[in-house]
């Protein structure tokens, strides 16, 4: 027996909400947090956390969105720094239920990885909910809200943004690094998913689903008439509930102009999982990394550099001397 989920408005939200925000002073940066519009699952995460990197002369914003689990976001706190010193206003958002947002023994997202979509589904949405009041907070300040804002996420966080992307059109372009779609790859093949499975080797979920064979049963009538959808709305009308929160389903709603990253040795997003989203995304460039996931990280210059160059171009900005990252990968 399966649970139908009425979750048709879940990305709604009342925007009207005080932000209670304060700040705080960090070495290079300011800590910025401000309340949720949700009640999150601990209270650890009912403030929401940004660390704003502020250029000197910004020309545009970006929202970064980190990937799942602690150990990396300190790593990619390096792009808040490098494109601040490029003229951009960086966001850089904690997803809910990482660092100070979660419960000290976490490791980082632990209520993200779930065998059920019902569950799953609030969750994926709490953390879209999270980029758009940080959207909202920037439209707050008089001389941020001059500027246009994008939208950039790694892994976990390019999920999200390719979600936000299509929901939300303040957002100008998006950068998708190393990340995909389509549940049927990731959640049956990607290491990082041995939780959700033995979940659902041992609970099986709402929808009966309990391994690939039956997952992709379950997913083929849904998965062959994505590319078909009307509205943001007709995904709510796909089975099972999986695809509500699946950025595959999303991907062709995403008209913004995109970049999108891929590692070429990366296991951690399966090649289908990338190539899924790609596909579907309407405005897509793609630039390929030797890398695995984690080892993008060696070419974070390259990757920074390609970015500053597609926001110029997409915000018809004269191109400026970005000198010490000269060479570029694979751009299809």
């Amino acid at each position: 027996m399966h649970i139908e989920v009425t979750d048709l408005n879940i990305y709604e939200y009342d925007s009207n909400t005080p932000f209670n925000l304060s700040n705080q002073q960090l070495d290079d940066h300011v800590l910025l947090s401000f309340d949720t519009v949700y009640e999150p699952d601990v209270p650890e995460a009912k403030r929401v956390l940004v660390h704003y990197y502020e250029a000197e002369n910004p020309w545009m914003n970006l929202i970064f969105l980190h990937g799942i689990g602690n150990g990396h976001i300190r790593y990619l706190m390096w792009f808040g720094q490098y494109f601040a010193k490029h003229g951009i206003n960086v966001y850089f958002l904690i997803h809910p239920y990482h660092l100070e947002r979660g419960k000290p023994e976490w490791t980082g997202g632990e209520p993200f990885y779930h065998h059920s979509p019902a569950h799953c589904i609030v969750r994926f949405h709490q953390a879209i909910k999270d980029v758009r009041r940080t959207m909202d907070l920037i439209e707050s300040s008089p001389e941020s809200a001059k500027l246009p804002t994008s939208l950039m996420g790694f892994s976990f966080g390019g999920m999200i943004a390719t979600m936000t992307l299509a929901l939300d059109k303040r957002l100008k372009s998006g950068i998708l690094a190393f990340t995909g779609g389509d549940w049927r790859w990731i959640n049956w093949h990607s290491p990082y998913l041995g939780p959700v499975r033995e979940g659902y080797a041992k609970y099986s979920n709402e929808w009966g689903c309990k391994d690939e064979e039956l997952c992709v049963k379950l997913r083929n009538k849904s998965r062959s008439q994505i590319a078909q959808l009307k509205s943001i709305d007709d995904i709510f009308t796909l089975t099972p509930s999986c695809f509500h929160y699946d950025p595959l389903s999303y991907a062709k709603f995403v008209s913004q102009p995109v970049l999108m990253f891929q590692g070429v040795f990366d296991k951690i997003i399966p090649a289908q999982s990338y190539a899924g989203v790609y596909e579907l995304l309407p405005s897509a460039k793609k630039v390929t990394i030797p890398s695995g996931h984690k080892s993008s990280y060696v070419y974070r210059r390259i990757i920074g550099h390609s970015c500053v160059k597609f926001f110029e171009k997409n915000m018809n900005r004269k191109t400026s001397e970005v000198s010490d990252e000269a060479n570029e990968f694979g751009r299809v």
